[in-house]
């Protein structure tokens, strides 16, 4: 049976140097009312206010009265109606129309393995059976499913890393897990998986993702964060 619990969920990891990064460049390229709704797409209202203000925004768009009041008490002003002018993609390190990155990804998106298992060649696993095995295998069981923002056509085509190296996500994703295939590899249990971002074989991964679902990068990492346990990094 699968974990439920907050341990089981993904973990949305912001990067304090690079949300400061990104800020910067965003400020510089021009405009002076930020894009905070939806919880600052997933990366945290407070946090991403305060590192815009700082790089010389003028005011956040918010969704709320109560945002703005929260704000109102840190100095910040907030706003919930107008059009944001600072480019988003530059603020949150998100993939342009080109797939590429200008600024680094502030979240990377994580999971861990739960569980791994040994495959015989034309072994099948996940729902409907969509992928089996073509040679003798280990596959691990990963925290993180369609209901965390894992969009179910992933599986079969998007990859994530594990201990540096990328491996295929295989099989239909579930509503809370997935099923990586480690190609001859193995991974101790716990290990974290990385999704998107970060510095290494995943860091545009949003833009594979935004190639296989048809759905804006800003759609995707906003759900993503929206399930996830947040958390910091350097």
């Amino acid at each position: 049976m699968c974990e439920t619990t907050s341990s089981a969920l993904p973990r949305a990891i912001i990067s304090r140097s690079g949300l400061a990064a990104g800020a910067s460049a965003a400020v510089l390229a021009g405009g002076r009312v930020a894009d905070l709704r939806r919880d600052a797409w997933g990366h945290g209202v407070l946090a991403v206010a305060q590192a815009v203000t700082a790089a010389g925004a003028d005011s956040v768009l918010v969704d709320a009265r109560g945002e703005v009041d929260a704000l109102r008490l840190e100095g910040i002003d907030g706003v919930t109606a107008g059009e944001p002018d600072i480019d988003a993609t530059l603020l949150y390190g998100l993939p342009d129309a080109t797939g590429m990155l200008v600024t680094r990804p502030v979240m990377r998106l994580t999971g861990r393995v739960l569980s791994t298992k040994r495959l015989r060649t034309g072994d099948a696993v996940s729902y409907g059976y969509t992928y089996r095995a073509a040679v003798d295998t280990t596959v691990a069981l990963v925290t993180g499913g369609y209901a965390q923002g894992v969009v179910r056509s992933l599986g079969n085509r998007a990859r994530v890393e594990i201990d540096g190296v990328d491996r295929p996500i295989v099989g239909r994703v579930a509503m809370d897990v997935c099923v990586v295939d480690l190609e001859g590899g193995d991974v101790r249990t716990g290990a974290e998986v990385t999704y998107f971002g970060g510095g290494g074989s995943v860091t545009a991964g949003l833009a594979r993702w935004a190639e296989i679902t048809g759905m804006r990068p800003a759609e995707l990492v906003t759900v993503a964060g929206a399930h996830a346990v947040r958390g910091w990094e350097a």
